[in-house]
């Protein structure tokens, strides 16, 4: 499932502004019906312009029936009447997002027999200080299972003793959920550090809920903001 809005703070219409050709939002779509790895993909969105650019090339697209305050809930929606077990959530400005990521993230259900892990997500090593201090990076500390124990726009862990090699990671905002818990957490208000940080898994944590952070070497470009447009340019160019 890959919520779509047209509403963004720093980037309005971003979904649908083109690179060579193709609008960003279908990038991501044709991205993920690519991998094969899907019993089925739908764009979930909040109107007909959304709606159109997706089924107008032969995708298959939900216009919500509520307005909704984030892509969980839009998603909680279109699937509550679905036979599904697991839901993956592709962000719509995530157009470079690969097989191998999303292979990695559904293996992690695959291989839990006793249904203990309930949310699971990406997250990458980041290196470079000025994107672990940038605050539009969500950073992610795990435990030795690599459950999440805290996520920040902070920089975290602070590395108190400049002598140890302290690792950071980006979280990587593609989730993977049971339906059960998927439907649960939109009944549940926001909870305080999710309102102070504006950062919705949250919510998971502080209902006593870890998610299981899968690391992956994802190095795409998510469409956040208009500079973001050429840095995704220049990494198609890299690839040809």
């Amino acid at each position: 499932m890959i919520p779509g809005r047209m509403a963004s703070s720093r980037f309005p219409g971003k979904l649908l502004t083109k690179i060579h050709g193709k609008s960003v939002i279908r990038m991501t779509y044709d991205a993920a019906v690519d991998t094969g790895l899907f019993d089925d993909v739908f764009v979930v969105c909040d109107g007909e312009e959304i709606y159109n650019e997706i089924v107008s090339h032969g995708g298959k697209a939900i216009i919500s029936k509520k307005e909704h305050e984030s892509g969980s809930d839009r998603i909680a929606e279109a699937v509550r009447d679905m036979d599904v077990d697991v839901v993956i959530n592709v962000q719509g400005d995530a157009p470079f997002i690969g097989k191998k990521s999303l292979s990695d993230l559904i293996a992690v259900f695959k291989n839990d027999h006793a249904r203990e892990i309930k949310v699971a997500s990406l997250m990458m090593e980041i290196y470079e200080q000025q994107f672990i201090d940038d605050p539009n990076y969500v950073k992610v500390v795990v435990d030795l299972n690599s459950n999440s124990l805290l996520f920040s726009r902070e920089p975290i862990p602070y590395v108190r003793d400049k002598n140890v090699a302290a690792k950071h990671f980006k979280h990587i905002g593609v989730y993977a959920y049971r339906k059960e818990i998927l439907l649960e957490f939109t009944t549940w208000e926001m909870t305080p550090l999710e309102q102070a940080e504006k950062i919705e898994c949250l919510r998971y944590l502080e209902h006593g809920i870890p998610l299981k952070m899968v690391p992956t070497h994802y190095d795409g470009v998510e469409i956040d903001a208009p500079e973001d447009l050429e840095r995704a340019i220049d990494y198609i160019n890299s690839l040809q």
